[in-house]
């Protein structure tokens, strides 16, 4: 886990980690939150409705940033405020997904940040574009 502070970010570092889907993931998110809709849980329904399978949760996938800023950019000092994010296609069990984040703006007067973030596929396709605004935690010495 990073351990950055404040003062030690500039605009424009980044961070990324990778991350496969499994089926385990699909299938604990539908137990988590019981979204039964078809798309998320028939292969069939699914394929019916022009996809290559089953879809993955977007809000599973949504769920990476969190792990983004809260494990890697900023890291152990951070406090999630706010996440905007547009899917711009969607993602399949077994999918490699890379996300990288980017500091976008710094706000010193109230130890804020703003982070621009995307996920990829393995195919280098954009699945996710995500502004991310974060706040921090007191160091603890």
């Amino acid at each position: 886990m990073k351990e950055y502070r404040f003062e030690d970010l500039e605009i424009g570092m980044s961070e990324s980690f990778t991350v496969e889907i499994t089926e385990k993931m699909v299938n604990d998110f539908l137990c988590d939150i019981d979204d039964t809709n078809p798309l998320h849980t028939d292969s069939k329904f699914a394929k019916e409705q022009g996809y290559q399978d089953r879809v993955v949760y977007g809000m599973l996938t949504n769920a990476l940033l969190s792990k983004l800023v809260g494990v890697y950019l900023p890291g152990k000092y951070c406090l999630l405020q706010g996440v905007e994010s547009e899917f711009k296609k969607p993602v399949y069990i077994g999918d490699v997904l890379t996300v990288t984040g980017t500091v976008e703006e710094l706000h010193p007067s109230v130890k804020r940040m703003s982070v621009k973030a995307v996920i990829t596929n393995q195919n280098n396709k954009k699945v996710v574009r995500s502004k991310i605004e974060v706040g921090f935690l007191k160091y603890g010495e």
